[in-house]
This record gives structure tokens, C-alpha cells and sequence, in this order.
């Protein structure tokens, strides 16, 4: 058998599979019926009894005078005060505050149901209610869902700002009691709730029609889920696709989160939707219910390459609680054409390092269902309780079984859950989980950090080494301080080379997040104008960044409030051509594309041959997919900088960065901060007056006075046509990156010809731009550097 040649068969259908997919089809699962909640309650606490509707378009009703809490007393209906507008307002922007036990009473039929509530701390300042001091318990009946809970450490240690907490348990009457209890342990403590949601369920942990009950795993034995067992949903993974809302979920309303920020190591494998011809074929034993087509619809493998797959595991890693065993649920279904018969994709399942099941065939498991088919699979793993930690690492692990010799060697997930068992005091919430949870989180990041920068030839230095190249972090070699922490000059290599050593701040949670992104994005690149990253240490609860040495600091050390020279025209020219270099091939030569989401004059770097280098990508994006046309997220940035449809909208794309460059562009000019308080507050902010004064033709009376004598008329004038286009209020409106690359070199090659005495004006026409680009050189030391097309 070739199996090269195999691989690389199957990968070349793969690929077109790839090329006319493009999105997951609308489809109709066979063989099964629409589950039809006998509850499905929406509680909007703390509003009015009338309905509100959320963004997902679901209908939440408030408890205000409604039946389920006829008589609330010592209660208080209260409003965040932090009205930030990235959370969704239903059910986040009310809140009901308990500050004595109270109960809520639904009256349901018996059966198992969903429990989710919605939490978001924040602070209610004119009840005299700050989130710190929230701690409290939850139970239903018997069982103690949440005990001392902290939902301002857990959302922290999350790096989040709101969350839902999923639990399903078993009513064998027909009342759900559902209780809020004060912690008595903590001073002026009060609980509170957001958002409850009941949802009834059939029986979905009974078993899969493989294993009849979950098997336990590194046994031969199997464990009941009966009736008298709660659950909590730890993750809910849609392997090798986007999130799932809850609207798009069978009837049970679950959402299912994005695979990637679990996968471990840098071989992430690859992702695939189904082949068009192929349905998700459903059944009595495997109905709809068990997971939406849309879940079993995209898949993750390890690849088309044989001998790599043959020398990593596709691995999964999960944290959870010590003291509680965990079911895992694996969903599996082949959905592209080459994989249609046994035998040809067989692999190996291990679960925290012991085999969970050896030679899984999945086209023999579906019992003559074939392609499309799902199966899933159940195993129980037991963590104890140890000294070390009150948190672990669960990993879920995948790898070509070579004792079956099947046709590719290569393994396939397509959907990943994982629950929390509740202990035998009915108890499903560890102790002290919140104040473990950010240091635990840290090590998980670590342990995927090194594996990623490791493969990217990025250096682990030591604690020890980083103290010795700082002095002891002397407050002497401080040459800047950001959001992030201090930046210290550093020798390395005994003394021989020259860094830049970033110290984060320790306590900081966002900080952790910025930290584990800018190594992803840095490792990853190589460019002459971004900064190079020389490595990282992440030891001692340090987060530390090393850099390469960038002697003349920052562009704004250049700018004003400087004893430095100042800049010449052509400098600050040839700079923002350096820098709008590096954001171009953020947007267009990296793969998939990157949207930096902090572009200021801090974070443009100049070298000791003052080349501009794009820094800082802590707060960095991945491009939308070719089918969507921007990234929904929480804002983030400088003030002064803030794309306006970026902040009004939260809708994040490649032109909030043009955006951020124009005001960059307006301060090159102007020498000013994008924000300065001291002015009169038409000119408070750099954008608006640069904008008031190019529509009133007063430009020049804005511009940096060194300036006055050095600049070109013709040069200026494209300068600022260019800045101008890119504080365009609507994205659509404002140039590409490479579009504002061409004018500035335009710009630059226009002050040359001033300088020479020849015609200054622009020497490539915008209807001619096009058919030239293929004739310039694209060396980057050219002068129209690195474009064959304006778009990248």
C-alpha cells in the first residue's frame, strides 16, 4: 500500500470539498423527530413582568410579580452601573440581589432539565452593593450547585466579562425549587442572579448504542447515570467549526463554543465542513437531539501527512476540579466522500494518557450507517483530591492506530463535551475553585505556550535569567511603562545583545490573556517591520516578553514632549511607510489575516537605522472568515485611536485599524497627542479638528512648526488626502492598508522630485495604477515596496 500516495488523494479531495463548501448548508436530518421541550422558562431577574427579547431573538419574561416569585422580600431589583454596551442587555442589564435566602418555585413535570444561570458581576453603587462582596450558594433539592461562589474571581480568572453556569439535574416532582443562599462565612455578603433558564431535556445521559453506560476509563467496568445523578457542564465543543448559539442547537438550547483555544501544541491539525452530497443521517438510537447537524456537519483531523501524524497526538486539554469524576463525550461522524468504508480512518482514543478505546473505526460503529452516520461515545475518568492543586488538566487525545494498517493514518473529532458528576453528598462545586482557578489557568497557558513558541524557535528564558539581565529589574534600565507592565533594557548572551524585557503585571487577568496573544501572534511571524520577538518567561507567576532592542524607542518619543531632534519631513514619511508596511502584511501576508486592534504611536518602534516596526499585539484579532465581513467583539483600544463604527457597533475589522492609522498620520503631521485635555474642547480630540480644519482649507495652521520649511506642497497635499480617507466614519468608505501604502510612497517619491527640481506630481495615475503593479519591483527596498495589488 502507498499510503503517500493515498494521503495525498484524499487531500486533494479534501481540498475541494473545502473550495465548494464555503459555509455549513441548511439540511434535514433523517430518521428522527423534533424534541419539543415540556419547559423551556426564561427568567429575566430583576425586570418588569413583560417580555424582553435577547439578541438571539428568545423571549425572557422578568420576575417582577411573576408566579414563580410571588412574594419577594428582602430583595432588591437592581441595574449594573456598569452599563457597558459590548454585554447583551437581556439578560445582563438587570439583576435580582438577595440579601437573605429566598427561594424561586417553578412549577414543572417531572424529568431531567437544564439549569443555566447568568451571571455579571459589577458594582451597584447607589445600593451600596459592590461585586466583591457577592458570595453565596445555590441548590436545588438535595443537590448544592454552587457553594461560596464568586462570580466577579470566576469571570476573572475566565477573562470574561459575564457568564453562564449550565447544570443539568433530575425533578422527580412537580416543583423545582431553586435557592440563592448569602455565605455566612464573609461580611455583608449577598447573593445575586442575572438570568435563569430552565429547559426540560429526554433522557440524553443514558448511554451512547456503543456502550450501553459509559465506560470507565483505565477499567472494563461501566457507571450509571441514573435519575439521582446532577451534572455540570465543565465545555461544550463544536470541533472544527464556529460557535453555536442556542438557537441554532436541537431544541435544547445548549451553545457550543469554538474547539480552538483547547486545542494543545502547535500541530493543530485541520478543519473541514462536510462534503455537500452527504447528509447527517440520525436515528432511533442516535437521534437529532444528542447534537445538531451543524456540530456533526465540520470535523477536526490531524492531517493529509502520514509521517507527521505518525509523530503527534491531536490533543484536547480541559480544567477541572479534583475531587469529582467527569463524563466525557465524544461526537464522531465521517463526512467527507474518501472516507466511505472500514478500514480506511482508524485511530486511537486516550483520555488523561490511558487508552479509552483502541482502534476506533467509525464507519463500523454506525452498524451499516455509513458516511453521515453519527456516533458518540461516553467515558468516565475519576480525579482526586491531592495537595498539589485543586485543579487538573483533563486531556483528550487522538492517534492513527497502526495495528489495523488502515488506508489513511489519521483521526477525526467532531464534537467534544465534557460534565462534572456530582459528588456523594450531592455536592457538583469544588472548594476554593475561584482562587485557583486564574493561577491554574496560567499553568495550562504555559504548558500550550511552550509547545507553540518552542516549534517557532522562540527561547524559554528562566527567571534567574531575566533578573540577571535586568539588574534585578533595576528602576534604572525602565525605558517605558504601558497597560501592560514596565519595559526594562536588557543584555543577554553574556552581555553581547541588547533587549527589550516587557514585565507584566502579575496580578493582572487580561494581562495573562495579552500575554498568551502576543506570543501566538510574534511566534508565528517574521517581517522587517514588525518587531521581532526573542522569547518569553512565564515562570514564578512572572509574565515576561524579550524583544529585539529598538534603540530610538518609540515614535512618539519623536513627536513632541521630547528633548529628541525633531523628525524631518522625509523621516516621518519614510516611518509611517514603514509602519503602514507592517500593519499591510498583517492584513493581507499573514495567513488567515490579523487585525492589531491597538495602532498608535507608542506602538510603532524605531530601530537604531530608525526602521519602523509594528509592536504590542496584545489585543490582536484573527481576520473573519471570506463569508463574514467583520469580528464581533468587546471594545478595546486607546482612546483617541477608537474606530467610531468599531465602538458604537463592536464590529471589528481590517478598517479599524486604517482608522487608528489616520489619527497616527494626523499626529506625524501635527506633532500633538490624538487626545489632549488641555486645549479647548473643539481641539480636545486630534481626529475631529484635524477633519474641521481640512474641511475649513486650515490645515496648515495645525502642522508641526519644525515642519514649516520642509514640506513639499504637492507631498502634503497627498499626505493628507490620505489621512483624511481614513477617518472616514463608515469602513466601506476608508482605503485598504495598501492603498494608503501606495499614497504614502507616492507622498515620499513627490518630496524626492521637489528635492530634485523635477515635476512633482504623482507618478502613477490612479487608472494606471493597476496595469503598472506587475512592472514594479517588489523588493522591500523599493520605493512602491512588496504590492501587486493596492488590496494586498
Amino acid at each position: 500500500m502507498n499510503t503517500q500516495k493515498s494521503n495525498r488523494h484524499w487531500f486533494s479531495l479534501l481540498l475541494v470539498i473545502v473550495a465548494v463548501t464555503t459555509t455549513i448548508d441548511p439540511f434535514i436530518a433523517q430518521n428522527t423527530t423534533t424534541y419539543v421541550p415540556a419547559e423551556n422558562i426564561l427568567l429575566n431577574c430583576g425586570a418588569p413582568s413583560g417580555k424582553l427579547y435577547a439578541l438571539d431573538g428568545r423571549a425572557w419574561g422578568g420576575d417582577i410579580r411573576s408566579s414563580y416569585a410571588p412574594a419577594i422580600k428582602n430583595t432588591v431589583s437592581a441595574i449594573p452601573s456598569n452599563q457597558n454596551s459590548s454585554i447583551p442587555t437581556v439578560p445582563y442589564m438587570t439583576t435580582r440581589i438577595f440579601k437573605t435566602q429566598f427561594t424561586y418555585t417553578f412549577p414543572v413535570t417531572p424529568g431531567r432539565k437544564f439549569i443555566r444561570l447568568y451571571f455579571y458581576p459589577s458594582n451597584y453603587t447607589n445600593l451600596n452593593f459592590t461585586a466583591s462582596n457577592s458570595s453565596f450558594t445555590v441548590s436545588v433539592g438535595s443537590y448544592t450547585l454552587l457553594r461560596n461562589f464568586s462570580a466577579l474571581l470566576t469571570t476573572q480568572a475566565m477573562n470574561r466579562d459575564y457568564m453562564t453556569k449550565e447544570f443539568s439535574v433530575n425533578v422527580s416532582s412537580n416543583t423545582l425549587n431553586l435557592t440563592f443562599t448569602p455565605s455566612s462565612a464573609k461580611e455583608n455578603a449577598f447573593a445575586f442572579v442575572n438570568g435563569i433558564e430552565i429547559v426540560s431535556t429526554p433522557q440524553i445521559f443514558n448511554g451512547s448504542d456503543i456502550f450501553s453506560q459509559p465506560l470507565i476509563v483505565g477499567t472494563t467496568s461501566t457507571l450509571t447515570i441514573d435519575e439521582h445523578t446532577a451534572l455540570e457542564t465543565v465545555v461544550r465543543l463544536n470541533v472544527g467549526g464556529q460557535s453555536v448559539s442556542p438557537v441554532d442547537d436541537s431544541r435544547l438550547y445548549r451553545e457550543w463554543d469554538d474547539d480552538s483555544p483547547y486545542i494543545y501544541g502547535a500541530v493543530v491539525g485541520m478543519t473541514y465542513p462536510k462534503d455537500p452530497n452527504v447528509t447527517i443521517k440520525y436515528s432511533d438510537t442516535i437521534p437529532e437531539y444528542i447534537a445538531p447537524p451543524v456540530v456533526y456537519g465540520t470535523a477536526r483531523s490531524m492531517g493529509p501527512n502520514a509521517s507527521v501524524n505518525l509523530n503527534y497526538n491531536l490533543t484536547w486539554i480541559a480544567t477541572v476540579d479534583a475531587g469529582f469524576s467527569y463524563l466525557v463525550r465524544l461526537h464522531f461522524c465521517e463526512i467527507i466522500n474518501p472516507v466511505t468504508k472500514v478500514n480506511m480512518r482508524v485511530f486511537d482514543v486516550f483520555i488523561n494518557n490511558q487508552t479509552a478505546i483502541q482502534g476506533l473505526d467509525v464507519i463500523t460503529y454506525t452498524n451499516g450507517g455509513g458516511i453521515g452516520a453519527p456516533i458518540y461515545l461516553d467515558f468516565i475518568v475519576f480525579f482526586p483530591n491531592t495537595s498539589a492543586s485543586s485543579q487538573q488538566d483533563l486531556w483528550v487525545a487522538l492517534h492513527p492506530d497502526i495495528s489495523s494498517k488502515p488506508v489513511y493514518y489519521d483521526a477525526e473529532l467532531n464534537g467534544l463535551e465534557i460534565f462534572k458528576l456530582n459528588d456523594s453528598t450531592g455536592n457538583l462545586y469544588a472548594q476554593k475553585l475561584s482562587a485557583y482557578a486564574l493561577r491554574h489557568w496560567r499553568r495550562r497557558q504555559k504548558l500550550i505556550l511552550q509547545s507553540s513558541v518552542s516549534s517557532n524557535q522562540g527561547r524559554v528564558f528562566s527567571i534567574s535569567e531575566i533578573k540577571t539581565a535586568t539588574k534585578y529589574f533595576s528602576e534604572s534600565l525602565v525605558i517605558g511603562v504601558g497597560g501592560f507592565g514596565k519595559v526594562y533594557r536588557g543584555e543577554i548572551n553574556g552581555g553581547l545583545t541588547c533587549v527589550a524585557i516587557k514585565r507584566g503585571n502579575r496580578l493582572s487577568n487580561q494581562g495573562a490573556h495579552e500575554f498568551r496573544t502576543e506570543i501566538e501572534v510574534l511566534s508565528k511571524l517574521r517581517h522587517r517591520h514588525l518587531v521581532s520577538l526573542v522569547g518569553y518567561c512565564d515562570e514564578k507567576d512572572e509574565m515576561i516578553l524579550v524583544y529585539d532592542f529598538m534603540a530610538n524607542g518609540t515614535l512618539r518619543d519623536h513627536l513632541y514632549k521630547t528633548q529628541n531632534p525633531p523628525l524631518t519631513w522625509k523621516q516621518r514619511l519614510e516611518i509611517c511607510i514603514g509602519a503602514a508596511r507592517g500593519f499591510h502584511y498583517l492584513h493581507t501576508g499573514a495567513k488567515p489575516g490579523i487585525i492589531h486592534r491597538d495602532v498608535k504611536t507608542t506602538n510603532i518602534l524605531l530601530d537604531d537605522k530608525w526602521v519602523a516596526k509594528v509592536s504590542d499585539f496584545g489585543l490582536s484579532k484573527v481576520t473573519p472568515e471570506l463569508d463574514c465581513t467583520h469580528v464581533s467583539t468587546t471594545v478595546k483600544g486607546s482612546f483617541g485611536y477608537l474606530d467610531p463604527e468599531y465602538f458604537w457597533n463592536q464590529k471589528l475589522t481590517e478598517k479599524s485599524d486604517v482608522y487608528s492609522f489616520g489619527v497616527v498620520l494626523f499626529e506625524v503631521l501635527c506633532g500633538r497627542p490624538a487626545m489632549d485635555r488641555s486645549l479647548p474642547e473643539e481641539q480636545v480630540s486630534l481626529s475631529n479638528w484635524a477633519m474641521h480644519c481640512k474641511r475649513n482649507n486650515t490645515i496648515d495652521q495645525i502642522i508641526d512648526p519644525n515642519l514649516k520649511d520642509d514640506v513639499s506642497p504637492d507631498s502634503l497635499e497627498k499626505f493628507v488626502e490620505i489621512a483624511e480617507k481614513c477617518l472616514a466614519n463608515q469602513g466601506t468608505e476608508r482605503p485598504s492598508m495598501g492603498d494608503v501604502l501606495w499614497n504614502l510612497e507616492v507622498a515620499l517619491q513627490m518630496l524626492s522630485n521637489a528635492e530634485k527640481g523635477e515635476s512633482s506630481f504623482d507618478p502613477i495615475s490612479t487608472s494606471s495604477r493597476e496595469g503598472m503593479m506587475s512592472s514594479i519591483d517588489t523588493s522591500e527596498d523599493s520605493v512602491f515596496s512588496d504590492l501587486r495589488s493596492p488590496r494586498g
